[in-house]
Formats: structure tokens, sequence, C-alpha cells
């Protein structure tokens, strides 16, 4: 179940990624992959975590904070 865009690149949602580095973690754990297999394995793992990141980043550039200044509630964007 493998996600790609036309360009290679992984077109998970967060929670997708999450999940599959999950699945990968627990393979590599488990010892019964071949060197070959780990190699390929740990390579996913690793475009999924910076895939995370990616969106994790987008997400706090946009969360917002409530600040209550002189008893006035205004949104900021939170900083990133």
């Amino acid at each position: 179940m493998e996600k790609k865009d036309e360009k290679g690149k992984e077109d998970y949602s967060f929670e997708e990624a999450l999940k599959r580095l999950e699945e990968i973690v627990e393979k590599l754990e488990s010892g019964e992959l071949s060197l070959q297999e780990m190699v390929t394995n740990f390579e996913e793992g690793m475009r999924l975590s910076r895939h995370c990141k990616k969106i994790l980043n987008e997400v706090q550039g946009k969360v917002e904070k409530i600040i209550d200044e002189n008893g006035i509630i205004k949104m900021e964007d939170f900083p990133c």
C-alpha cells in the first residue's frame, strides 16, 4: 500500500505516514528481515519521517493562539 505521486514522493496524510512508520519499526525490530530489506525499510522510514516533520512544521505555522491583552481576546499566528 505505498502511495506515491508521479514524482515518487510520499502522498500520505500525517496519520497514514505515522501508521506506516509504526509498521516499519515493527518490521525492523522483529529481526526477521534480510539486510537489504532492512535498508529498504529504513530508507522508506526516513522519507516518511521527513514527510511527517514537514507536515508538522506547516501545521505549526498555521496554529493560532489566543492572547488576552487588556481584556481583549485576539488571534495571532503561532510563530514557527
